[in-house]
Order: C-alpha cells, then sequence, then structure tokens
C-alpha cells in the first residue's frame, strides 16, 4: 500500500467541502483500517476492560432526576437564557448551594 501525506483541512462553520475534499472523504472511509505498531488492533480483553472503564463512568456521571417547583417569573427568566436553560438552572443550583450566604439568605 503506497503511503499517503497527510492534508489537514479546516472546514469552517457555514463552508461547504469542495468536490475534491469529498472525494478524499469518500475515498478514505473505503480503506481497511490497517493495525500497525502505533495503533495495534486490541484484543477482546481490551475492549472489555475499556467498555467497563466507559461504563463506569457513565455511571458517575449520571444526575438525579428531581422536580421541582419555581415561580412562573424563574421559569421563564431560566428560559430566556436560551437552549439548555436547565442546565443553567443546575449549575446555577450547584453554584448557590455552595456558597453559605446565598444558603443563608435562602433560609
Amino acid at each position: 500500500m503506497e503511503k499517503s501525506k497527510m492534508v489537514r483541512t479546516v472546514i469552517h462553520a457555514g463552508q461547504e467541502p469542495t468536490p475534491e475534499q469529498i472525494r478524499e472523504i469518500e475515498a478514505a472511509a473505503v480503506r481497511p483500517v490497517v493495525p500497525d505498531e502505533d495503533a495495534p488492533e486490541l484484543t477482546l480483553e481490551q475492549y472489555a476492560e475499556m467498555a467497563q472503564i466507559a461504563r463506569s463512568r457513565r455511571s458517575q456521571k449520571v444526575k438525579p432526576v428531581v422536580a421541582l417547583r419555581v415561580s412562573p417569573e424563574t421559569l421563564e427568566k431560566a428560559k430566556a437564557t436560551g437552549k439548555g436553560y436547565t442546565g443553567f438552572l443546575s449549575r446555577l443550583l450547584d453554584n448557590a448551594i455552595n456558597d453559605p450566604q446565598i444558603v443563608a439568605k435562602s433560609m
């Protein structure tokens, strides 16, 4: 198999790839993956170990679902922050609960 040089191209948001770039991507997609000394083929044991690590990390990141009652005004303000407002509310609550002054003020 002939060695080919690596070409790196940055495609910016809204920019379409050129026909040549599309051909290169399609050609790369059908090439076989060939393990070598830099990237050897993984054993079934290595796959199993990586899967176990991934499951463990995923379970540590799972956040429990909690139902809260908030005022309509608060919900409106949160939604006004845009897409992802529930994540914003989660981070806001995390920050507030770790600030003793806010906790004392809210009691």
